[in-house]
């Protein structure tokens, strides 16, 4: 499994940030083809980051369409209309911890 991990560092108007996030940017990565889970952290309090978002898809190959795809170009094109603060992007390849 390949997750996509997107970090924000606090934004200048945490308030704008929160609403487009909800109304814009969160309906347009549902739409990310070949996702199988997603999730989301808004006003994190510990440590340097405003939010957080994760995304997981089968393999990197995967990921990669989903990125490429218009899909995942619109998501790219949305974040500086709300991420002042910029964004982190990570991928990586996830193992799993069969819990006890």
């Amino acid at each position: 499994m390949h997750r996509l991990l997107v970090l924000y560092p606090p934004p200048v108007d945490p308030g704008a940030f929160e609403r487009h996030y909800r109304e814009v940017h969160l309906p347009l990565a549902a739409r990310l083809p070949g996702a199988s889970g997603m999730s989301f952290a808004l006003g994190i309090e510990d440590g340097p980051y405003f939010a957080a978002f994760q995304a997981d898809f089968a393999s990197g190959e995967a990921l990669g369409a989903a990125m490429g795809s218009p899909e995942g170009r619109a998501v790219e094109a949305d974040v500086p209309n709300y991420a002042s603060g910029g964004a982190i992007v990570l991928t990586f390849e996830v193992e799993e911890v069969a819990p006890r």
